[in-house]
């Protein structure tokens, strides 16, 4: 009779983890006692990524569905039909956030799944599963934050007046979050209108590499315009949500509600006047395209000078809207770069949001990496970067409220389960990252909370399933979930003294 060593070897393997996890925190010196009082700990994800269910349950298509179906648009042509199939599995994921000792879990809603059009018809068997999330979190003791929009506009709005580049998107969005407000807003009390609007405008609108896949070398779009009008439309749509809010539920909801910007640091290759006027600039572009006109009224001075008409004007009425139009801000951060001014001119013709930074990327200084890179190519470790963001946006800001609102990194898709488990690089980062928070948190900055990239390995858009973020390791073939060293390095790390 043959016996597997396999799962004592990963039994054994498992039981390392977690005391080599406990002995990491002890050296790294972290602990929730640390942080101020009532600040949160929680992980992150989005509806498209982990929920599945595309196509059933009466949930609508999302521009996503269509574009992950274009062949050679994702890794390996995987979809995000079923993923990791949270929509089934909810209850075994909110158990691990709590057995991790998370206080909240930022979750996104599928707009397609409440309103399969768009507008118009509820699908109530949508409005059920969230029902039954938010219930089963607070059961638990989990805090959601809802999410309204992660990336994934209703392909119905699209067919109908090519989406985020019509204003009618502005009361579209508008009336669906108020649906989301009047239905759940009882018991969610922390609300998040759009992640990453940047993102969504300049890989969906200026290279294309995004849904709905628009740019001037793609079958449809225009780089030098489209980005700006997308961006343009969806400041006013977070703004027309945080109205109705305010409006119609906060006095009796007393809930809260902002936005989530992404923020990579840009830190001037040289100390030479022209690369700290890049860096500026890249800054400006990045994080400063909408967090400029919610706390001041208007875009960046260095983007009305560059764009120039190309750049859409708000109204007086709109900059009353817009202005002010948070009562926090989430800052999504994973990485650094060099910026270096490429003294080059500028084209007599304007040919892309990309273009118009006229700033040059640079990942090492003097032959010195910037920091090591995890597996996305995009994504060097800079744990210095965090501190800088997080005091950037304290100091150019008036000091918000900020939630650090994503931090992660990842490995190979194709990690086997042991190499996957035993994530001591993520683990570093982690811990090295939330330290540099913290001493900006010392500092001054009025940061509230801090969320994990992710809970779950899961569809991580263009890279499909070759790309693992996650705390938990997910087998793709079983869906079953194993946590990670760095799952229990957080178990240790927030628990509370009774």
């Amino acid at each position: 009779m043959r016996i597997s060593l396999y799962p004592l070897l990963l039994l054994v393997l498992l039981l390392e983890l977690r005391r080599s996890a406990a002995g990491d925190y002890e050296n790294g010196g972290l602990s929730r006692a640390g942080f101020p009082s009532g600040f949160v700990f929680g992980t992150a994800a989005s509806a498209y990524q982990v929920e599945g269910m595309a196509r059933k349950d009466g949930r609508g298509p999302s521009i996503w569905d269509v574009f992950v179906h274009i062949p050679g648009e994702i890794a390996k042509n995987a979809t995000a039909d079923v993923t990791v199939d949270e929509y089934h599995r909810y209850k075994e994921d909110v158990d691990i956030m709590k057995k991790m000792n998370f206080d909240a879990y930022r979750f996104s809603i599928s707009w397609s799944r409440i309103f399969p059009n768009g507008a118009g018809k509820v699908n109530w068997k949508g409005v059920a599963y969230y029902n039954r999330l938010i219930d089963y979190m607070l059961k638990k003791g989990i805090t959601p934050y809802a999410n309204l929009y992660h990336y994934d506009l209703p392909e119905a709005l699209e067919k109908q007046y090519n989406g985020l580049l019509s204003k009618n998107v502005v009361k579209a969005f508008a009336d669906y979050a108020d649906f989301c407000f009047k239905t759940f807003g009882d018991r969610v009390k922390n609300w998040m209108t759009f992640n990453e609007p940047r993102v969504v405008a300049a890989l969906g609108y200026d290279d294309g590499q995004f849904a709905p896949g628009r740019c001037t070398n793609c079958s449809a779009g225009n780089s030098a315009t489209e980005p700006y009008i997308v961006a343009h439309n969806l400041i006013l749509s977070h703004a027309a949500a945080v109205k109705r809010y305010r409006d119609k539920y906060q006095a009796t909801q007393k809930g809260r509600i902002g936005i989530l910007l992404d923020f990579v640091w840009y830190e001037p290759l040289t100390n030479s006047e022209a690369d700290q006027a890049a860096a500026q600039r890249s800054r400006d572009f990045h994080l400063g395209w909408f967090l400029h006109p919610i706390i001041y009224g208007e875009y960046p001075k260095s983007m009305q000078q560059i764009v120039k008409e190309r750049l859409p004007r708000f109204t007086s009425k709109e900059i009353k809207m817009v202005k002010g139009s948070v009562d926090f801000v989430g800052i999504n951060q994973y990485t650094s770069y060099y910026i270096y001014d490429p003294h080059r001119p500028m084209p007599q013709k304007a040919t892309s949001y990309a273009m118009d930074w006229n700033a040059g990327f640079a990942y090492e200084r003097n032959g010195v990496p910037i920091g090591p890179r995890a597996n996305s190519v995009w994504l060097y470790i800079v744990p210095w970067g965090m501190y800088k963001a997080v005091t950037y946006v304290k100091s150019h800001y008036g000091n918000p409220t900020v939630i650090l609102s994503e931090n992660g990194m990842d490995d190979p898709g194709n990690v086997t389960l042991s190499e996957g488990l035993h994530d001591t690089t993520r683990l570093k980062y982690y811990q090295s990252y939330i330290m540099e928070l913290k001493k900006a948190i010392d500092d001054g900055a009025n940061v509230i909370g801090y969320f994990a990239w992710s809970l779950l390995d899961n569809f991580e858009w263009k890279s499909g399933y070759t790309s693992r973020f996650g705390l938990v390791y997910v087998d793709f073939k079983t869906l079953v979930r194993h946590p990670k060293m760095s799952a229990y390095w957080f178990r240790d790390v927030l628990k509370r003294k009774n």
